[in-house]
């Protein structure tokens, strides 16, 4: 069976299909109780998020380029407050980030010009990640993740760094080339944002 969303909360499900961008996006889906922390797909898909934070704390962007599928989405919606039972707590059509793969390699492609002035010089950056639970999917070459991320970034030497605290809904596949991203949902934990650009990966 799938793990039913909170009272009020879109099914993350959903995003993928009301975008225009996912329209390619797997629709795998997790089925039973998480797997056991020591359970060898478990390690594997944590040894994988922490591998990809090391990436994005170095802003090595083209190396994390290789670690998605080509049909990936790539998702941040805007999160809204409303009232309890309302049945939803995203705004449909709205998003920080709503990106395939090729739009991800346009934004790492502009990082290596001389015009991506928001990252010139550039933030540091520290991903922290925890609350790791996997599930198995219906195909044994997928798996579902789900993570809490907190982002700290600080850029010169007078403004005071920022945070972005999220949850993430990672579909991983198993590939000849290892375990790949093919579809992140980001539910950042402001309905604000307090950063003043997005120009970072979550």
């Amino acid at each position: 069976m799938t793990t039913p969303a909170a009272p009020g909360v879109t099914p993350v499900e959903l995003h993928s299909a009301r975008s225009v961008l996912g329209g390619k996006a797997s629709r795998v889906q997790r089925v039973g109780r998480s797997l056991p922390f020591g359970d060898p797909r478990h390690l594997e898909a944590h040894q994988w998020l922490v591998d990809e934070a090391w990436l994005l704390d170095a802003q090595s962007y083209e190396a994390w380029l290789e670690l998605l599928t080509e049909d990936i989405h790539y998702l941040m919606p805007v999160r809204v407050t409303t009232a309890l039972g309302a049945g939803f707590d995203t705004s449909p059509g709205m998003a920080h980030f709503d990106e395939d793969k090729y739009s991800l390699s346009r934004r790492v492609a502009r990082f290596l010009t001389e015009h991506a002035w928001t990252e010139d010089p550039p933030s540091r950056l520290r991903h922290h990640l925890t609350n790791v639970r996997t599930f198995a999917t219906e195909d044994a070459d997928h798996l579902i993740v789900d993570s809490a991320t907190l982002l700290f970034r600080n850029r010169g030497d007078v403004r005071e760094g920022s945070f972005v605290s999220a949850g993430r809904e990672d579909l991983l596949r198993r590939t000849s080339d290892g375990w790949k991203l093919a579809r992140r949902t980001i539910m950042v934990d402001d309905s604000v944002m307090r950063m003043q650009n997005l120009a970072i990966f979550l």
